[in-house]
């Protein structure tokens, strides 16, 4: 596996809403990428640009030296990772970069198996991202960074194509920060949805509001993202409100870990749960101003 960047193969699994994008920008800087999905698309752009596609994952990952998994969660690595046309099948170094949204604590085991069952051939950073759809496309990521300081630089080098790359700390920090994010992230369209209730039943224009609350301190990359779904009620999905669940579920993990006994935490998991529950998890997240509506 070779140390210089430049030179490394790059391959990328999971060509979903996040993936797709980072992989074209990955293409554009380092000039070749391997890649492979469930399906393959009979048009698909990234091979017109000149990406390899790959029929297994284990194809994919004996033609590369790093790849990035930009997969739901660990489940979701563990399946690409194992069997006949696994990536471990193929007998290769690799320095995996675990893209998902997942349990610090899991990422942390998966990285210790993986290293004592390939001798150390495989190794782990992970690197959640934050910037949603928009953040990919435009190579706007925030991109969140843990792992030994080698392998991180790599990782690093690799993936400022996407974004801006910050190493947090050891193994799993990447995940914490991650948790933080979708705090912050679930509690700000709670209270923007909420609020959009609360102005519209007064008889307060909407688009007139968040226009001029953008402006202060009720401001944010969340508020322009989702402005006009906030506006329109438009839900249709983006960034879908089920995934919540899970992340809130990781950062009451930590909570936990860290003997932090918060406040808006457990409130924010029970909301998610309700949006579940109430039929409303494939939506996008701007649907809390429906669920608050309805509710």
């Amino acid at each position: 596996m070779t140390t210089d960047v430049h030179a490394a193969r790059i391959g990328v699994i999971g060509l979903g809403a996040m993936g797709r994008p980072m992989a074209h920008h990955l293409l554009e800087s380092h000039g070749s990428l391997q890649i492979t999905g469930r399906t393959r698309r009979e048009d698909d752009s990234l091979v017109a640009s000149g990406a390899t596609w790959h029929d297994t994952a284990r194809e994919a990952a004996a033609a590369s030296d790093v790849i990035l998994l930009m997969l739901p969660d660990l489940p979701e690595v563990e399946q690409v990772l194992v069997g006949p046309d696994g990536i471990l099948a193929a007998g290769t170094e690799l320095l995996l970069l675990i893209g998902s949204s997942s349990s610090p604590s899991g990422v942390r085991e998966l990285a210790a198996r993986l290293a004592d069952e390939t001798d150390g051939r495989v190794r782990v950073v992970d690197c959640p991202v934050s910037g949603g759809e928009d953040g990919a496309r435009l190579g706007a990521l925030s991109i969140m960074l843990g792992g030994a300081d080698e392998d991180v630089a790599r990782a690093a080098a690799v993936l400022e194509a996407c974004g801006t790359p910050v190493h947090l700390g050891p193994l799993g920090a990447g995940q914490v920060a991650k948790a933080c994010n979708q705090m912050i992230v679930s509690a700000t369209i709670l209270a923007l949805g909420e609020a959009s209730v609360l102005a519209e039943r007064s008889g307060i224009d909407l688009r007139v509001l968040w226009n001029l609350l953008g402006g202060g301190y009720a401001g944010s990359n969340l508020l322009n993202s989702r402005r006009e779904k906030l506006v329109t009620g438009d839900d249709s999905p983006s960034g879908v409100a089920k995934y919540m669940v899970k992340d809130l579920s990781f950062a009451a993990d930590v909570a936990e870990a860290t003997g932090t006994n918060g406040v808006l935490l457990p409130t924010l998991r029970a909301a998610f749960d309700e949006i579940v529950d109430s039929g409303l998890g494939d939506r996008d997240i701007a649907v809390a101003r429906r669920f608050i509506a309805e509710r």
